[in-house]
């Protein structure tokens, strides 16, 4: 069972692991051994509560396949285990971030002091470049 808040948590079995040979670091071993981890959950199959699948896709972004499957790939570590708990994290830190809801944008007004300033300054900058015109009226 994956935490992701106090009232969400994923199941385990809700994501797929699959390991692949990295480039990069790792001797003898780069070519032998499978230790990149790429990461698969089932966004529209999970369990997860519909506003938060909402904003994980946008959060996601290219992560995110047409089908709806959000793809996590970690190989930045030499060995197995490193590259699962680094992609766990990753996706755990995603998953965090899509189930806090966005605050409600609360619109606000401009004083009338600050839309007289705002019309003063305008005034003032028409002024000087009426002032650098040859044809002045």
């Amino acid at each position: 069972m994956i935490h992701i808040t106090d009232q969400i948590a994923l199941e385990d079995s809700a994501i797929e692991e699959r390991f692949v040979r990295a480039s990069g670091p790792g001797g003898q071993n780069v070519n032998k051994v499978a230790t990149a981890v790429e990461l698969r959950l089932d966004v529209r199959g999970s369990t997860l509560p519909d506003d938060m699948k909402a904003r994980l896709a946008s959060l996601a972004g290219s992560r995110m396949t047409a089908e709806g499957v959000l793809l996590i790939d970690s190989r930045e570590h030499r060995t197995q285990a490193q590259n699962r708990e680094a992609g766990r994290a990753r996706l755990i830190a995603l998953l965090q971030q899509a189930a806090r809801r966005p605050k409600k944008r609360r619109p606000t007004r401009p004083s009338a002091a600050a839309r007289e300033r705002r019309l003063t300054s305008k005034r003032r900058r028409s002024e000087t470049k009426r002032g650098r015109r040859t044809d002045v009226e």
